[in-house]
């Protein structure tokens, strides 16, 4: 079983994972770029090595009523392994989900874009013409904050 400290050194190399502090010297990492509401990857990492990852949308692990693994025996590789799949579930809407995506973003001179979900890919309207297409919700969402525009 890996020590506190080897899991806080491992999940610590995951740059897209925030850590924070909580009760009881135990910590939570956050993953804030999630597109869904869920935002802890690791939940309550305790001294004494018990802890949970979420992994809901992984497939292969059993969850419980929360969609948590506990990671307690887990090895190094195990441990990697499961956070980086929940980084990545995090990272984009079950597919089912996206069926009735859309969004609408405004920008500072209050010009509205809209981003749907069309056939797998992810494309921005202003009004009826086609102003972008993209692979992932995450690459849509960058643009549009380039561009300047923020979710109404």
């Amino acid at each position: 079983m890996l020590t506190f400290e080897e899991k806080l050194d491992i999940i610590d190399n995951f740059p897209e994972l925030e850590r924070k502090e909580v009760s009881l010297g135990r910590v939570n990492y956050h993953f804030e770029e999630s597109v869904m509401d869920k935002k802890n990857v690791v939940y309550h990492l305790h001294p004494n090595g018990n802890g949970f990852v979420y992994a809901e949308y992984v497939d292969g692990y059993e969850t419980d009523n929360r969609g948590m693994v506990n990671i307690r025996d887990f090895s190094a590789e195990e441990l990697k392994n499961i956070v980086r799949a929940s980084i990545d579930s995090l990272s984009t809407l079950p597919e089912d989900e996206w069926d009735d995506l859309e969004e609408e973003f405004i920008n500072v001179e209050n010009q509205t874009l809209t981003l749907v979900y069309d056939f797998g890919l992810f494309n921005i309207y202003a009004g009826e013409m086609l102003d972008g297409t993209f692979p992932t919700y995450n690459e849509a969402i960058d643009y549009l904050e380039q561009e300047g525009f923020k979710r109404k």
